[in-house]
Parts: C-alpha cells; sequence; structure tokens
C-alpha cells in the first residue's frame, strides 16, 4: 500500500537511486531543491514541477482488500510525477558549464540503464506498492522549459524532464465497504436428461418395386412425429408413432435405379437410407 506521503517517499527514492549509482569523481550531490534555492555548487538537483493524474488507471474499479477478502477497497489515486533535472557546477573560464554537462550526462545514465527504480532504493512506505517506479525521458520543447525557468531568481540552465509513474495513494480506510454475497449455497446440481433422443436405426426392405411398404424401425420414436422423402418427394408427413416403428410407401412413377430416403424424426433426428427401386 502507498500512504498519501508517497510523493515525498517516491522523491527520496530517486535520490537514493542517483547518490549510489552515479559513478562521476569527485561524488556529486543530489538534492531535490527548487532550482532558485541554494544547495551547494556540484550536485544533481530534482525538482518536482508538475503532478497529473495517470489517465490509464483513472478509471480502475473498486477492488478487493488485500488484507481483508470480505471487504473492497476503492481504487487509490494514480499519479505520475513530472521532474526537472538540473546539474550545478562552478563555470571554468575556459570550458564554462562543461563539468554540469559531465554531471548530468553521469545522471542522465543512471536512469537509462535502469528505468525501473530497484527495491533495494526504495523508502520503507514504498516497499509493499502495487506497482513499480518507471523513469522515462518526456521531450519537452525549449519554449516550455523557458515557461517553467521564468518562475524562479534564477537564469536558465540546461535541464531534462523525467516522468515517473506510476504513484499510488490508498484511499482512507473508512471508505471501504463490505463485499457483497455472492454465493449463497455451495452444492453439487443433479442434472439429468429431460428424454431419451429418438432414433431411427433399421429400414426393410432394401429394394422393390413402386407401392412397396417400408417398415422404419429404431428405438425411443413412441410419440414423435415421422417425416420422410424420396426423390424430392414427401410421401410422410408428419406422421405420430405409435411405437418403436412406422411405415411409410414407395410412390408410384419412380425410374428404377437407387434413391436417397431421407427421414427426420420431430426434427431431432435424421437418417438416411438408400432404396432400389426395381421393374
Amino acid at each position: 500500500m502507498s500512504a498519501s506521503t508517497a510523493i515525498g517517499m517516491v522523491g527520496e527514492s530517486l535520490r537514493n537511486f542517483l547518490d549510489d549509482e552515479m559513478l562521476i569523481t569527485p561524488n556529486v550531490n543530489v538534492t531535490l531543491l527548487a532550482p532558485d534555492e541554494p544547495g551547494g555548487t556540484r550536485r544533481i538537483n530534482l525538482f518536482l514541477y508538475k503532478v497529473e493524474q495517470n489517465a490509464f488507471l483513472r478509471n480502475m474499479d473498486w477492488q478487493v482488500s488485500r488484507t481483508d477478502p470480505t471487504r473492497l477497497t476503492p481504487p487509490p489515486l494514480s499519479l505520475n510525477l513530472h521532474y526537472l533535472m538540473t546539474a550545478y557546477a562552478l563555470n571554468d573560464s575556459h570550458t564554462g558549464n562543461t563539468t554540469a554537462h559531465e554531471i548530468l550526462g553521469d545522471a542522465m545514465r543512471v536512469f537509462h540503464d535502469r528505468p525501473i527504480v530497484p527495491d533495494t532504493y526504495l523508502v520503507a512506505g514504498l516497499n509493499d506498492a502495487r506497482e513499480q517506479l518507471k523513469i522515462s525521458q518526456s521531450h519537452v520543447d525549449l519554449d516550455e522549459l523557458s515557461k517553467i525557468w521564468t518562475t524562479f531568481s534564477e537564469p536558465f540552465r540546461l535541464s531534462v524532464v523525467y516522468e515517473v509513474s506510476v504513484v499510488q495513494l490508498d484511499q482512507a480506510p473508512d471508505i471501504e465497504r463490505a463485499l457483497p454475497t455472492r454465493v449463497s449455497e455451495i452444492g453439487v446440481p443433479d442434472v439429468g436428461a429431460p428424454f431419451s433422443p429418438p432414433s431411427v436405426d433399421e429400414m426393410a426392405p432394401l429394394s422393390g418395386a413402386p407401392g412397396t411398404v417400408l417398415t422404419f424401425s429404431g428405438s425411443n420414436l413412441s410419440g414423435w412425429r415421422a417425416y420422410v422423402r424420396i426423390f424430392g418427394q414427401l410421401i410422410l408427413d408428419g406422421q405420430e408413432i405409435a411405437d418403436d416403428s412406422f411405415d411409410a410407401t414407395i410412390p408410384a412413377g419412380l425410374p428404377q435405379g437407387f434413391h436417397q430416403i431421407r427421414v427426420d424424426i420431430s426434427r431431432l433426428h435424421r437418417k438416411t437410407f438408400f432404396f432400389e427401386v426395381t421393374a
């Protein structure tokens, strides 16, 4: 969880990160001051100049509490933090701001090499945070940088802007609510088929002259209706079946040869047979 003081904790964690990972010699101080506040002549400074709500996480739904599964917690306030990174060093009479540029480059290398703040540098209040702290350089044009610097008493210095996301501030515990009951009873349902499906298994005879009576037999046919077609002609139209067999007659006028006989039982079962019409 992240307390409402997490914004300050992020600044402390970034300071720990840079202070331990920068390699430039001699060592430089890492400060979290406004650019016009005194903090030493050789240092790298991080100034938090903008805080905005994370657009992607702002519409999160309520979540089950990590400490009490019977409670729902409101979504945390998810923030992106924008820092102005500025390097300070005494100017050289010949090389000017070169030393400050070297300090700035080393600090940028640290954030580029490890864009996620390692857990070892997080202050204690962030150890259980849901999200990692990701660092990314933001593109800010010179005009916007100049507008930021006009608010300070110091003249413009070369600076780089970084975005740190996501910082989440948990809501107060009294906003939590009980998880509504969703399951009233646990058991094994009794599932059974409402009926035994009909099935036509045999047709006899398999050949004969027009006028031959065909007998279809099977199982679970009683009470259903039979539809029989041959040569595109409906020869049994929805006759109710009394038992497990029913009859149909081969119509006159069929040419000699083999014909398909399609049987349909109440749109639940279909079967195709072949009947040979003889002279």
